[in-house]
């Protein structure tokens, strides 16, 4: 474990001006270095967090080549644990995890590879302890064709318990696809084909999924018989005001408001935009911060929103040191929305973060970098899990 600080310069920036003002300081714990070997290697989607504190992850490779799906513990001495919890074979169990996992109320761990089972284009999998003992289930083996390929971002699960994912296919229409468990087993169908772009869905409190496709921000609705119906809420028209090639799944505000960011588009570095509902069910855009570079670029992960207002997220590149960073925007006042450079990879402390953030109550953020570390050499290395801490 390592542990770093530095003063970082503040950006307010509200329709793509920046102007300095005072520096903050921050500090940044690598609470563990991936080595590519039976660790992982290239934790790219993030961390999620239990009850108790653990966080949980996958990696693209490392452990019998095909990546992991790991848990980091607090050891009582101020440093992580790490606990593989299942590493992939790259055959009928799945190749190389693509997305984050995600909890449910019993403690079970659901997700997605890319490519491996039956088939070779992916599975959909569960993670259930048993008697001290995690063991991988396949809940669904992707078939290619009408059944759809390559599952990305992981799975959400609804009040039932019924899973939601997608697929990917390039610019080439993918899938959202829902999974029911009928007590005999989990049944997959698809419920709406558009062009993804990797990014991951949303639920509202009454079952409507929203999702950002690389033009579009999409709301679907079930209908009474059973099938849903999609919506375009939002059309991204690119540069030089908005952005395209949306990278991370639409977020809740309390009052209903939706947020995100997209990877490209802006002055090409990519923006976060929110999105304000109306009663006659439109929808108006806002942008809130267009990265300069400097600042950060291509925002490649997904957003989180605090009980505040205030928005987290990371780039993957740009910053001080090319490397990416993570960013806070604030509310400020007329001037819009102030950003904030929370931390500016360096390389040897992570880089490339582009999965999910996670916001304790303490303020403090989670997340991974795909490379970086202390095998960083040669502009790569093999990816942290790290903490900042205000």
């Amino acid at each position: 474990m390592t542990l770093a600080s530095r003063c970082v310069p503040i950006f307010v920036a509200a329709f793509a001006v920046l102007v300095m003002t005072p520096a903050a300081c921050q500090t940044e714990t690598v609470l563990k270095n991936f080595s590519n070997a039976s660790d992982g290697g290239s934790p790219a989607w993030g961390l999620i967090a239990d009850s108790k504190g653990n966080l949980y992850g996958t990696t693209a490779s490392g452990g019998l080549g095909f990546g992991i799906v790991f848990e980091l513990s607090p050891n009582g001495s101020g440093g992580w644990t790490e606990t593989v919890l299942d590493s992939f074979s790259g055959g009928n169990d799945g190749n190389s995890p693509s997305g984050p996992v995600m909890l449910d109320e019993g403690g079970n761990l659901y997700g997605t590879t890319q490519g491996g089972g039956k088939y070779g284009y992916g599975v959909v999998f569960e993670l259930k302890l048993v008697r001290g003992k995690w063991e991988e289930k396949v809940l669904h083996n992707f078939r290619g064709g009408l059944d759809s390929q390559f599952p990305i971002a992981g799975v959400i699960m609804d009040k039932g318990g019924n899973l939601y994912g997608t697929t990917y296919n390039g610019f080439n229409p993918a899938t959202v696809f829902e999974m029911t468990n009928s007590g005999r087993g989990w049944k997959k169908r698809v419920i709406y084909r558009t062009p993804t772009s990797g990014a991951g869905l949303t639920l509202d409190s009454v079952g409507n999924i929203f999702l950002a496709s690389y033009w579009t921000v999409l709301k679907l609705s079930r209908n009474d018989n059973g099938s849903w119906t999609g919506t375009v809420i939002h059309t991204f028209t690119g540069y030089p005001n908005d952005g395209y090639w949306a990278s991370s799944h639409p977020v809740f505000d309390r009052a209903g408001n939706l947020y995100g960011a997209t990877e490209a588009g802006g002055t090409s570095y990519g923006l976060v935009y929110k999105l304000i509902p109306h009663k006659d069910g439109t929808w108006t855009e806002k942008i809130l911060h267009y990265f300069q570079g400097p600042d950060g670029s291509g925002p490649a992960g997904n957003i989180i929103v605090d009980s505040a207002g205030n928005i987290f997220g990371t780039t993957d590149w740009g910053g001080k040191n090319v490397w990416g960073t993570v960013f806070e925007l604030t509310r400020a006042g007329n001037r819009g929305y102030e950003h904030k450079i929370l931390w500016d990879f360096a390389g040897i402390d992570g880089a490339n973060p582009e999965g999910q953030l996670l916001l304790d109550a303490a303020g403090n953020l989670y997340g991974t970098t795909s490379r970086g570390g202390d095998t960083f050499k040669d502009n790569y290395g093999f990816g942290t899990a790290f903490e900042v801490s205000p």
